[in-house]
C-alpha cells in the first residue's frame, strides 16, 4: 500500500500547527528558564505518558546538551525530571494517590524562585494541575505546554505555550519541537 498522500497529510497539518504557535510566548518561556539558570533554579519538569517521554528528553536536551563544549565557569541548567523515578511514582501513586504522584515530590525538594512545567496534551492531567497549584502557591515559577482548548494547564500557568490543535499526536510532536529547538538556540546563545 501507498501511503503517500496520508503522510502529506500529516506532515501538511503539522506545519500548519507550527505555524499558528507563539513565536513570542516561546521565546519569554526562554528568558525564564536562562534566569533560573543564571540563578542557579532548579526547573521542575513533569507529564504522562507521551508528555513524560518528552520531559524526560528535555532534562537531557538542557541539562547535558546545553552545557556541552561550554567553558569552564559556564553555570549549567538544573533540570530534574518528576515523572523519572519509577519506585518513588509507584509508592506516591500506590500509598497516597496518583494525583499526588508530582506534587509530592515537590513538597520535598520546592524552593523558592525554582521552576515547575508541566506538560499535558489535554492541559487537564490532575497530577500536573494539581503539582502547578502548589508551585503557584509557593514561590515558583509556573509554566505549561498544552494542545487541545488548553484545559485548565493553560489557564492557571504564569507562562504558556499551547499548540492550537485537538490531536494528541501532534500536539506531543510539537512539545518535543519547543525542547530541540530552544536547545539549539540557547545552546548557541548561553554564556
Amino acid at each position: 500500500m501507498d501511503y503517500t498522500q496520508k503522510i502529506k497529510e500529516y506532515f501538511d497539518k503539522e506545519k500548519q500547527v507550527i505555524d499558528s504557535v507563539s513565536k513570542e510566548d516561546l521565546s519569554e518561556i526562554m528568558n525564564v528558564l536562562e534566569c533560573a539558570r543564571k540563578e542557579r533554579h532548579t526547573i521542575f519538569i513533569m507529564g504522562n505518558g507521551g508528555s513524560a517521554a518528552t520531559a524526560s528528553h528535555f532534562v537531557c536536551d538542557f541539562n547535558k546538551g546545553i552545557a556541552d563544549g561550554k567553558e569552564e565557569g559556564f553555570v549549567p541548567y538544573k533540570f530534574l525530571c518528576l515523572n523519572d523515578n519509577t519506585p518513588s511514582l509507584m509508592a506516591i501513586s500506590n500509598d497516597i494517590s496518583y494525583d499526588d504522584a508530582f506534587v509530592f515530590q515537590l513538597k520535598n525538594f520546592l524552593n523558592d524562585g525554582d521552576v515547575v512545567i508541566g506538560i499535558s496534551g489535554s492541559g487537564n492531567s490532575p497530577n500536573v494541575i494539581k503539582a502547578i497549584e502548589y508551585a503557584n502557591s509557593n514561590g515558583a515559577t509556573t509554566i505549561g505546554f498544552s494542545g487541545y482548548s488548553g484545559g485548565k494547564l493553560k489557564r492557571i500557568v504564569k507562562h504558556s505555550v499551547h499548540v492550537p490543535i485537538d490531536d494528541m499526536q501532534i500536539t506531543e510532536d510539537v512539545h518535543m519541537i519547543f525542547d530541540h529547538c530552544m536547545m539549539k538556540i540557547l545552546w548557541a546563545c548561553a554564556k
